[in-house]
């Protein structure tokens, strides 16, 4: 009874907030309503909390409406301290008969008494902890915002200017007449007799005052962001379940990326992998070890993403751990599927593998070979060698991979990993075999598996190298004793597939038409075209997430966690110094 109670007292807090950020946005563009309000503000009435008029009122009361909603405790505390006073002073002014007289105080006074009620009844309600860095970091972005912010208003006031004593005013004065502006939202002209300017320098001071103060809510407000990377003893650990029960996914190995954190079930049988990213705890594949154990982990992850106010999010689950993850209270959204080929079923005979077969010939007689050695097979100097080529042939700086990269090269405790070197046929590099042109890496699926980790090549080496270099790989698995592999995850793969069919929906062949579009600048299309030609088995893949409308934050995570997206950085020495004992010096 108590934990609805307050469950509903903290709804009521968020919802008022929300409406009353919905009134200040319709004050702002309804010119006679705004009117009222600031005429209610400035004569015998009292507004109830936060209910002001104008665009940047509307966006701090939103600001924190998302906030508690996010069950944020600075948010809580912020909202108590504010409104508690505001309610003091409601109650100060009601014992003046010029102000009781006015029904609309009274009704004000209860709104105001009954958000302070359920801010106290719903306490329980908002646990969700800051980042110990916050106050710091708010310190420091007010400070320095509000120096830049003053700077770039006093440069706008001396630009604009076209007072005509403007020789009379400094640079000392026009900073002060802007900075009064940032902190006060006015200044009083007549104290700055050299100073005239345009109506639109004083509104772009006013949003940029807006804007500090924003920022500096969102440096107070942020989630925690930095966790405990992964320890020697968690990847030990990890290994050791990935040992018994690494055959369960193709994934699972890639949750030894060194930014990862961990979570584990008391009984020490699984665990669950994620890292933070934009306040999403962003989680992959499946959990890793006894299925029967899977409980045990989902449910402390789950606990500590809402102790911190992140987004509990999943992405690349396979239907069974999707299934338990459901059970958890999260919902499902099917991704698209897993390519994964069983290698003593692949063949090139066949009339369906004709052009496939025509490609593979056509680089074999070009005179490319492809050797496949394990990781720990490799000489540190070829292995070095390999590593400085494959650096060169990256597209771009940024090391793209998360859910199904594993984010390093040539790591000693990455061993049982598979390489694929493929040199072509002239030249007298190396030991005479050619010049290396491409690399593909694989990670361990348990003992008889392998799960496509990286993909290199020379853009000046032949079209159809990656495939000549797959299929190498099928046709030779049995000497390294692999039955099947994992390739790329084709995203919406049954949509294209569904939608060229005979008698497809209108609704369904939009959709292919939309992503066909797309993946002119994404490879959403050609990936599943890619992987289609091994003919091989689809598993499907889940994006298991709590809310939908948590979905656009997910989605920028999961860009952000891929390496699509960077988000542009606050100066190192703002944040607190990441644990990076365990980083690979090549990455």
């Amino acid at each position: 009874m108590g934990s609805a109670r307050t469950t509903a007292a903290a709804a009521t807090a968020v919802w008022y907030l929300r409406t009353v950020a919905f009134l200040n946005f319709l004050s702002a563009v309804w010119v006679s309503l705004g009117q009222d309000v600031r005429r209610h503000n400035t004569e015998d009435y009292f507004t109830p909390y936060l209910l002001t008029a104008g665009f940047a009122s509307g966006v701090f009361t939103m600001f924190l409406a998302i906030t508690m909603r996010r069950r944020k405790r600075a948010a809580w505390i912020l909202n108590l301290v504010l409104s508690g006073l505001f309610l003091l002073l409601f109650a100060f002014a009601m014992a003046f008969p010029e102000v009781r007289r006015y029904p609309q105080n009274w009704i004000s006074l209860v709104l105001t008494a009954a958000f302070v009620a359920s801010l106290i009844v719903g306490r329980p309600a908002f646990y969700a902890k800051g980042d110990r860095s916050n106050p710091r970091l708010a310190a420091a972005v007010g400070v320095g915002g509000l120096l830049v912010c003053s700077l770039l208003a006093a440069l706008l006031v001396t630009v604009t200017n076209h007072a005509h004593d403007a020789h009379l005013s400094t640079f000392t004065d026009r900073w002060r007449y802007g900075t009064l502006r940032l902190v006060s939202v006015a200044a009083d002209d007549s104290r700055f007799p050299g100073i005239t300017t345009p109506n639109w320098v004083n509104v772009a001071i006013n949003v940029l005052s807006t804007l500090l103060v924003l920022a500096v809510l969102y440096a107070a407000f942020r989630s925690r962001r930095v966790v405990d990377p992964l320890t020697a003893d968690d990847e030990e650990r990890l290994r050791a379940l990935l040992d018994r029960h690494g055959d369960r996914d193709s994934l699972g190995y890639f949750s030894l990326r060194r930014e990862k954190s961990v979570v584990w079930s008391p009984t020490g049988k699984a665990a669950v992998a994620y890292r933070v990213v934009g306040g999403v705890s962003l989680a992959s594949g499946d959990p890793i070890g006894d299925s029967e154990a899977w409980p045990g982990a989902i449910e402390p992850w789950l606990s500590e993403a809402r102790a911190h106010g992140w987004i509990p999010a999943v992405m690349g689950a396979g239907e069974e751990a999707g299934t338990v993850y459901a059970r958890h209270g999260l919902d499902a959204l099917e991704l698209g599927d897993e390519a994964i080929v069983e290698t003593a079923e692949f063949t090139l005979d066949g009339r369906a593998m004709r052009t496939v077969r025509q490609a593979y010939n056509r680089v074999q007689r070009a005179g490319y070979r492809v050797r496949i050695r394990r990781h720990e097979d490799i000489p540190a100097d070829e292995m070095a060698y390999l590593l400085a080529r494959a650096d060169d042939w990256r597209d771009g700086a940024t090391e793209r991979g998360f859910s199904m990269a594993l984010g390093r090269l040539g790591d000693p405790g990455d061993g049982r990993c598979v390489m694929l070197e493929c040199r072509d046929g002239g030249g007298e590099e190396g030991n005479g075999e050619g010049e290396l042109r491409a690399v593909l890496s694989f990670v361990p699926w348990g003992p008889r598996g392998l799960s496509l980790d990286l993909m290199r090549r020379d853009r000046d080496s032949e079209n159809g190298l990656m495939e000549f270099m797959v299929i190498q790989l099928l046709q030779r698995a049995p000497e390294l004793g692999i039955t099947q592999v994992s390739l790329n995850f084709a995203m919406f793969r049954s949509v294209f597939e569904r939608g060229a069919r005979l008698g497809a929906g209108p609704v369904l062949r939009l959709w292919r038409s939309l992503l066909s579009f797309f993946s002119r600048w994404w490879q959403i299309e050609s990936l599943y075209r890619a992987n289609a030609k091994y003919r091989p088995i689809w598993e499907p893949r889940f994006l298991l997430f709590e809310k939908s409308a948590d979905l656009p934050r997910i989605g920028l995570a999961a860009a952000r966690a891929e390496g699509f997206l960077e988000a542009p950085g606050l100066p190192k020495w703002l944040h607190r110094k990441r644990l990076d004992s365990h980083a690979d010096p090549r990455e």
